[in-house]
């Protein structure tokens, strides 16, 4: 079992366990809704860390704050990919097809419209 099975492993034991705990019946939908919240609640600590507000003097990057800021996004993602079915196979079968799309997209070589080489910018 590769990490990544590990981790979708580990994630649906925990939302087993807390729905099971708290009594949530929710629907997919909602849930859905519920993850995508949580993200932006860690995505948005993920921005304190970095000290986006400009209007404040900088302060040292906390690695370790950051890094676990990170991982709570992370949590919700795979929450996310399990509840809409999805495996760790097919993330990773659907991440490396993306990537592979993305590269063609900045070398010219997808019929994507918006990232010819060389073109234009509109706008």
């Amino acid at each position: 079992m590769d990490k990544l099975d590990v981790i979708f492993q580990m994630q649906q034991s925990l939302n087993d366990d807390i729905e099971a705990r708290r009594g949530l019946y929710f629907t997919r939908a909602e849930w859905m809704q519920k993850e995508v919240l949580a993200m932006i609640s860690e995505l948005s600590e993920v921005l304190d860390e970095v000290n986006f507000k400009w209007w404040k003097n900088p302060a040292p990057i906390n690695d370790a704050s950051l890094k676990g800021e990170l991982v709570d996004v992370l949590h919700f993602f795979v929450s996310m990919c399990l509840k809409s079915g999805m495996t760790a196979e097919e993330l990773f079968t659907l991440y490396q097809a993306k990537n592979r799309e993305n590269f063609d997209r900045q070398y010219g070589r997808s019929d994507k419209q918006g990232y010819q080489v060389g073109g234009e910018i509109n706008g």
